[in-house]
C-alpha cells in the first residue's frame, strides 16, 4: 500500500510539549504547492498510555475544539505519565467553512474510514489515523454536537461491542468522563465511521454529543472540559481526583428511538429536549412551508422515553432526523 502523503511537522514520541501541524499537500487554484494544515498537540512524560483526543469530526461542532484548544494550553507534562495527542480540528477543511463535511470534496470524515492514501483529501486524513494515530492510542475520545442540523441532550456514549471486556472498559471510560447523562447509543449509520474503526482495534473509545445548533454554550463547553479531564485521571494520564456529579444512565436499544421526516415543511416541536413521553404521544407537527389552509403531517413517538435528540432548524426536508428517543437504563 502507498504512503500516506501526510507528515507531523512535530514528534510523536519526544517527551515534553509539542505545537505543531500534520502537513498534508493539496495542490488548488489558490496555492499550487499548498498544503492542508491541520494543528496537532502532542504532550508527553515518559512511557505510559496514549489518550488521542479529538474535535470537529464534523466541523459544524464546536464544544470539542474549544475544551481541546484550552488542554493543549494548560495540560502540564510534570502533571502527566504518558502522552496525549490532541487534534481540536479533526476535518479541518469543515471546521474552516463551518460545514459537517469538506468543502474540498464533500467528504464526511466520519463515514470515510479506513480511508486510503491516494485518496481524496477526507479519505487521505482517515487514512492517516486509520494506519499512524490510532495505533499509538490506548484510549480514544471524539467529541461531537449535533451541528447546525440537531440538538441533543448532553451525553457521552459508549457501544454495544461482541468483545465483552472491551465493551466494560468503554463503558467504564464513558462513565469516568462523567456528561450529566451517560447512554449506551445504537448508531444507525455506522459503516465508514471513526467510533468503528477504533473499536475493531481494540481501543477504548469514547463519543459525546453535547448540544447543537451550530454553536456551544458555556455550559456544553464546560462538560467538555471536566469529560476530557477525567477520562484522562481515568486512564491513568493525569494525575488528580476527578470531578463527578450525578449521571443518568439511558441507552437507545432499536430503531423505534429514531424518527424522521416524511416530508419538507415547518417543524413545529409538541416536546422539547427531557421530557418524558409515552408511546403515541404527539412528538412534533410538520406544516406546510407554501400554503395555509392545510393541516401538519403529525409525529408520534414510536416508543416510551426521554427526548434526547430533536431537529434543529425550522425548516426541514423528507429524511431528516426529527427526533430521538432514549430509555432509562435497568
Amino acid at each position: 500500500m502507498r504512503d500516506n502523503p501526510i507528515t507531523p511537522t512535530i514528534p510523536l514520541d519526544q517527551d515534553g510539549i509539542h505545537h505543531g501541524f500534520l502537513k498534508l499537500p493539496h495542490s488548488r487554484d489558490d496555492s499550487a504547492w499548498g498544503s492542508v494544515m491541520i494543528p496537532i498537540t502532542v504532550i508527553r512524560n515518559g512511557e505510559g498510555p496514549t489518550a488521542l483526543l479529538t474535535g470537529a469530526n464534523h466541523g459544524d461542532e464546536y464544544e470539542g475544539p474549544v475544551a481541546l484548544q484550552g488542554l493543549a494550553l494548560e495540560l502540564n507534562p510534570r502533571d502527566m505519565t504518558g502522552r496525549v495527542i490532541i487534534i481540536p480540528y479533526f476535518n479541518y477543511p469543515a471546521f474552516r467553512a463551518a460545514t459537517r463535511t469538506s468543502p474540498i470534496d464533500k467528504g464526511n470524515l466520519n463515514r470515510a474510514f479506513p480511508g486510503r492514501p491516494d485518496g481524496s483529501v477526507t479519505e487521505k486524513i482517515a487514512d492517516y489515523f486509520q494506519r499512524t494515530l490510532l495505533p499509538l492510542a490506548d484510549v480514544v475520545l471524539d467529541f461531537h454536537s449535533g451541528g447546525r442540523t440537531l440538538d441533543f441532550l448532553p451525553f457521552a456514549a459508549a457501544h454495544v461491542l461482541e468483545d465483552k471486556r472491551q465493551q466494560a472498559d468503554c463503558v467504564a471510560a464513558m462513565r469516568a468522563f462523567n456528561a450529566p447523562f451517560s447512554v449506551m447509543m445504537l448508531e444507525i449509520d455506522a459503516v465508514g465511521m471513526y467510533d468503528t474503526a477504533a473499536e475493531e482495534m481494540g481501543k477504548v473509545f469514547v463519543t459525546t454529543e453535547l448540544g447543537g445548533g451550530g454553536s456551544a454554550t458555556a455550559r456544553s463547553v464546560a462538560i467538555a472540559r471536566k469529560g476530557a479531564r477525567n477520562l484522562l485521571i481515568h486512564a491513568g494520564i493525569l494525575k488528580g481526583k476527578p470531578t463527578v456529579e450525578p449521571s443518568r444512565n439511558l441507552e437507545m436499544p432499536d430503531d423505534d428511538c429514531f424518527h424522521f421526516a416524511e416530508q419538507d415543511g415547518m417543524i413545529e416541536m409538541v416536546a422539547d429536549l427531557g421530557e418524558t413521553v409515552l408511546k403515541g404521544d404527539l412528538l412534533a407537527r410538520i406544516w406546510p412551508a407554501d400554503r395555509t389552509g392545510t393541516a401538519p403531517a403529525e409525529y408520534r413517538a414510536r416508543r416510551a422515553g426521554i427526548l434526547a435528540s430533536r431537529h434543529f432548524p425550522g425548516l426541514v426536508k423528507s429524511g431528516d432526523c426529527l427526533a430521538v428517543i432514549a430509555v432509562e437504563a435497568s
